[in-house]
């Protein structure tokens, strides 16, 4: 094999290890999806922004939770989504 050859072939393999990485960084970012369970009310709510607004909201009527929701206490917890069902979003 010549240089020339060697050259193209290792630019080439090199471009096939590239482009399905470059493709997947080019991807739409995939959105963490994260769901929990509401042990009184017996149903599923997804976290996303909405929900982190009513739990700030929540937080503000109720200064005594000054912690996020995951660090909670299931007591804590309870009582929120018990707040959460009597307070459901108007869209």
């Amino acid at each position: 094999m010549n240089r020339k050859t060697l050259f193209l072939s290792s630019l080439l393999i090199g471009a096939a290890l590239v482009v399905p990485i470059a493709i997947t960084a080019n991807a739409a970012p995939q959105r963490i999806s994260v769901t929990v369970y509401d042990r009184s009310h017996k149903d599923y709510h997804n976290w996303d922004a909405r929900e982190e607004h009513s739990y700030q909201a929540f937080r503000v009527e109720h200064p005594k939770y000054n912690v996020t929701y995951g660090k909670a206490k299931r007591s804590q917890q309870s009582e929120y989504w018990n707040w959460r069902h009597a307070h459901p979003d108007h869209d």
